[in-house]
């Protein structure tokens, strides 16, 4: 599947159009439920992306909106597009296929991570181990599931068209012995291989930097080969996600990224951290 091409950045565009062409049109959400005969709160839903939204709904739309007969038959197409299913929709009930979506729609990602190794850079055994932690009721099928989809995530760097990452790490990721001094000899030899592609940017923030731009915690920025897709914040939380896309919000993260990589070690220095650390782990 190429960059941009899944179901889950085909409805993002076609839900933010249809909420252009509504507000275009001068039309308020009660209005367009009166003319549809359906209520207001489906009309919020299917803009807010909240509920899918069948091409039939697209038509009755964009009707009530008066729109020409080119961007209907685009936008309904879109629709269709928009339904389809992707390969991530079977674990649709251990991960947000909404953020692996975006992942995959990606060219190029923004990271910070300051309590563990970023998802797309950790070896198995580490995955396993860190799982088995914060979910300790988990089972072993589905520790398996969900290592399963961290390795079909982390094929986006190394397929042909890869994802460029550019990630930065706190020390404390480094040091902090998740499963134990093997598990992470193993990782700090997974993060110097990885690192070393020619698409992956990678850097720490070393524990003599203080105070940094991220100590409120992980973020993701991802960015997408099309103009119509623009950028989006995707910070984690426990039971959730919150995804941001006001260009404020995305202008405040990308700046407070580049601060971070002010004061973070560069690439070389980095690498040399990373290798020091593995050396104290053998």
């Amino acid at each position: 599947m190429s960059r941009g091409s899944s179901p889950t950045l085909r409805k993002r565009r076609l839900v933010s159009e249809l909420r252009r062409l509504r507000e275009v049109a001068g039309l308020t959400i009660e209005e367009v439920g009166e003319r549809l005969e359906c209520s207001a709160s489906k009309i919020s839903r299917i803009e807010t992306g909240r509920v899918g939204v069948s091409p039939r709904d697209v038509r009755d739309m964009l009707t009530a909106y008066d729109a020409d007969v080119a961007t209907l038959e685009e936008l309904v197409q879109l629709a269709r597009e928009a339904r389809r299913k992707a390969w991530w929709d079977e674990f649709g009930d251990i991960v947000p296929g909404r953020y692996v979506g975006y992942e995959a729609d990606a060219d190029s990602i923004r990271t910070y991570q300051g309590l563990m190794i970023p998802g797309l850079l950790q070896c198995e055994a580490y995955t396993r181990a860190l799982i088995s932690q914060v979910l300790p009721d988990a089972s072993t099928p589905e520790i398996d599931r969900r290592v399963r989809l961290r390795k079909a995530r982390q094929a986006l760097l190394s397929e042909d068209d890869p994802l460029r990452l550019h990630v930065v790490i706190d020390e404390a990721a480094l040091r902090r012995l998740v499963g134990g001094a093997g598990v992470m000899r193993v990782q700090m030899a997974r993060l110097l291989e990885v690192g070393a592609l020619p698409n992956v940017t990678m850097q720490v923030v070393p524990f003599s930097a203080g105070g940094h731009a991220a100590m409120d915690g992980p973020f993701v920025i991802l960015s997408f080969p099309e103009q119509l897709d623009p950028d989006v914040v995707y910070i984690e939380s426990t039971r959730s996600g919150v995804y941001l896309e006001q260009q404020s919000d995305v202008s405040s993260y990308a700046e407070m990224f580049e601060r971070l990589v002010s004061s973070a070690l560069t690439q070389r220095e980095s690498v040399s951290l990373i290798t020091e650390i593995a050396r104290t782990l053998a």
